[in-house]
């Protein structure tokens, strides 16, 4: 049975989703002040390989990911440049989407932006209002009254009868600690540092709070009561606690039935800082020369409720353990039937046994890729010993591309096509060979392989392979 660590009750649970077979699943999406870090994109490949596994499973997903267009942050920074938000904010909506793409993260169905919701929003505050849930601050702005939700710090483990005495009693920043937790603003008065982002509404001129913000969306396309949430550990508080307040206080039902939270990452074993000069974007570290595709397996590869140590040490293991499933892969491809092949039904029955056992142990991605790699040697020692048969082979690359519909990292295309300019330096060697000018053909060979292509001979001919 599928079981998830639940946020909210700190336990592992079995996962029954609200209606049948299909899923409502909410995740917290960008920012647009910036380009995401890689921290940023552990939290959406997170999200990437839960969804995956879930249509794996034979799920339906309705998958919302918001975009946050307009808070502290945006304006901030938009303000710093002297430019529109939505000229600011369109840059980074147009990086976030091409990024995904680059990682082969999979489309959620819907992309909500904040602005295009006001009016969801103000519908909520009014509606908490009425209810005496929240009030009008004498700066203007509307604040939500914690006191009155009585399991209010459940999911982020805060006793509010210890609160710290002497607070001012509420907190209009979107971000701020524990030790600073009060009511928080729902509604923002407007304020010149604002410069002209406001909405004229009926709870006044303003601009939301960051929280209400995604309690909107999210209960506009996926119901008052949804299956998944996730964000990273980050988001518990105050944004995922101020969600669940407002969200419950005004509807009167559960807001959430699962909470996922994924871990730090971590770089060189320090947090990600630009003090310490360990601060990459995914796009500083494709300049490096890093292929997405690596990038992607080390991110998805260490169990979500773990912290991620990323290296660029890890970013090349990275690339050899593709290497190795891509490899294999093109190995199946080649068997032809022989005197000793057997039918290896059994094996490839065993490792999706095990693959799906770790993934339903709460995305246990570590055992689920143990499981793939036995596989893989099990795989190498049949077709080097000639003990496999070409049905068994087409099997065993069904099963690979099934656990790739999860991965998201294999290439199975049969042969590549190349330059122009690389396929006939191959077919140069070729001639070289046939007429035994061996010690060219190996310069040729080394050219090639400085280029980045590495030829292997093989009794089926000569193949090549990409490199770094």
């Amino acid at each position: 049975m599928l079981t998830f660590h639940n946020t909210l009750t700190r336990k592992n649970e079995p996962f029954k989703p609200l209606k049948g077979k299909t899923v409502g699943l909410y995740s917290c999406g960008p920012t647009l002040y910036n380009y995401p870090h890689i921290g940023n994109y552990r939290a959406y490949i997170f999200v990437d390989l839960l969804k995956r596994y879930l249509l794996y499973k034979g799920y339906k997903v309705k998958h919302i990911m918001n975009i946050t267009d307009v808070d502290d942050k945006t304006i901030r920074d938009s303000q710093k440049e002297g430019i529109s938000l939505k000229e600011f904010t369109t840059r980074y909506e147009k990086a976030f989407f091409e990024d995904i793409k680059t990682l082969n993260i999979l489309p959620a169905d819907k992309y909500p932006k904040a602005t295009n919701h006001i009016k969801e929003m103000v519908a909520i505050t009014k509606a908490l209002m009425r209810k005496g849930i929240a009030y009008k601050g004498d700066d203007g702005s509307i604040y939500y009254d914690i006191g009155k939700f009585k399991d209010y710090g459940k999911l982020a483990n805060i006793d509010t009868s210890k609160l710290k005495a002497g607070a001012s009693g509420r907190v209009k920043k979107d971000e701020y600690s524990k030790e600073d937790c009060q009511d928080f603003a729902l509604w923002k008065a407007y304020d010149k540092a604002d410069g002209n982002v406001f909405w004229e509404t009926s709870i006044g001129r303003g601009r939301p709070g960051w929280h209400v913000e995604c309690s909107a969306m999210s209960m506009k396309y996926l119901g008052k009561t949804f299956d998944i949430h996730c964000g990273g550990i980050d988001l518990i508080f105050p944004h995922n606690q101020n969600e669940i307040a407002q969200s419950e206080g005004w509807t009167g039902k559960p807001f959430v039935k699962y909470w996922l939270h994924n871990e730090w990452l971590l770089v060189n074993g320090q947090k990600m800082s630009k003090s310490l000069g360990n601060f990459y974007t995914l796009r500083d570290v494709l300049a490096k020369g890093h292929p997405a595709v690596a990038i992607r397996y080390l991110l998805l590869s260490t169990h979500y409720r773990q912290q991620l140590n990323f290296t660029f040490e890890g970013i090349d293991a990275a690339k050899a353990s593709i290497g190795r499933l891509n490899e294999l892969v093109r190995k199946l491809q080649d068997v032809k039937d022989g005197e000793k092949s057997v039918l290896i039904k059994k094996e490839i029955a065993a490792a999706e046994a095990a693959f799906k056992k770790a993934m339903d142990d709460d995305l246990n991605i570590s055992e689920a890729l143990a499981a793939v790699f036995d596989f893989v040697k099990s795989m190498n020692n049949h077709i080097d010993n000639s003990t496999i048969d070409k049905k068994s082979a087409v099997a065993a690359i069904d099963f690979l591309k099934n656990v790739d519909t999860v991965l998201g990292v294999m290439n199975f295309a049969a042969e590549e096509e190349l330059p122009t300019e690389l396929t006939k330096l191959i077919e140069e060697r070729e001639n070289l060979r046939k007429e035994k000018k061996f010690a060219e053909a190996d310069k040729v060979r080394a050219k090639l392989r400085e280029l980045g292509i590495q030829l292997d001979d093989t009794p089926e001919g000569v193949r090549w392979k990409k490199v770094s």
